[in-house]
């Protein structure tokens, strides 16, 4: 069971304590990190020289409940770059607060992160948008109803009221594009609208959502983004189309399918981060 969180401890103190204990079992430094989605994980496979540490054995760390999240902090390379890598994440619908589902963000940017890469399964809305196709994120709606900074501020984490105007960052979306171009397929943009779940989202909320301007929906993501922003990392996400949204094909959704769809599409989304990473490492020095 992961150690919990004490309420008597700051932010702050906690992510300290977190990534102290990160840093006795990984020494090695990493200035990116991913976070891997539903059915994501066997991507970290390709790191080169891994090192793993259960998050049961990271300070405040919650432990994953849904499947397809393994629960591991990696250390390795990508591309030449070296790199954390989250092997499965945290849920507001699994009864985290935003502040836990976030707090891993926190601890990577005490260790150091900068730039953060995010993966997610997610509904295709838009038309064009098939089962394995792969969306760079460009904007977002969060739906929550809630926002993760709510709360005391913590000024070492960043300022009360941080900008929004550009979550994701330009011009890594821009080599994200020219990467997707030399592996010979097209990456899609479009706006990620996160809803609480556990439950997917019903055909009339579907059609709310494409009014709003969504092109994927998802339960995870925008949290940590947000987080991650008002840190001063930048961000890049990946939304993997598992299945198509309520509504706009036949059949039933369910999260063994959206799973299968996750590992099968796996490898190409590899190969594109893996190009972006390269791509980046060197203006990480």
């Amino acid at each position: 069971m992961a150690p919990s969180s004490s309420t008597s401890k700051g932010l702050h103190e906690r992510a300290i304590e977190a990534a102290d204990a990160i840093r006795a079992e990984m020494p090695r430094a990493a200035k990116l990190a991913l976070v891997l989605g539903s059915g994501l994980g066997d991507q970290a496979y390709r790191l080169s020289s891994p090192v793993s540490i259960p998050y049961a054995r990271i300070p405040h760390f919650p432990l994953p409940t849904v499947e397809g999240h393994q629960g591991n902090l990696l250390g390795g390379g990508v591309g030449g770059v070296d790199v954390f890598v989250l092997q499965g994440r945290f849920h507001y619908y699994e009864g985290w607060s935003l502040e836990e589902v976030t707090f891993p963000i926190r601890v990577l940017r005490t260790l150091g992160v900068r730039t953060l890469i995010l993966t997610a399964a997610v509904g295709g809305i838009a038309p064009e948008l098939d089962a394995g196709s792969i969306v760079c994120v460009d904007d977002h709606l969060n739906l929550l109803g809630v926002n993760p900074l709510r709360g005391p501020n913590e000024e070492a984490f960043g300022a009360r009221f941080p900008d929004m105007t550009e979550v994701y960052g330009r011009e890594l979306r821009r080599l994200a594009q020219l990467e997707a171009e030399q592996l010979g397929f097209a990456l899609s943009s479009g706006v990620y609208a996160c809803l609480p779940g556990p439950s997917y989202e019903t055909p009339a909320e579907i059609r709310m959502l494409r009014t709003l301007g969504a092109d994927v929906v998802g339960m995870s993501t925008v949290p940590e983004a947000i987080v991650a922003r008002h840190a001063g990392m930048s961000v890049l996400a990946f939304a993997l189309v598992t299945n198509a949204a309520a509504g706009t094909a036949e059949g039933a959704i369910n999260h063994t399918e959206v799973l299968e769809m996750g590992r099968a599409a796996a490898p190409r989304l590899g190969a594109l981060i893996e190009g972006v990473v390269r791509r980046i490492g060197s203006d990480l020095d």
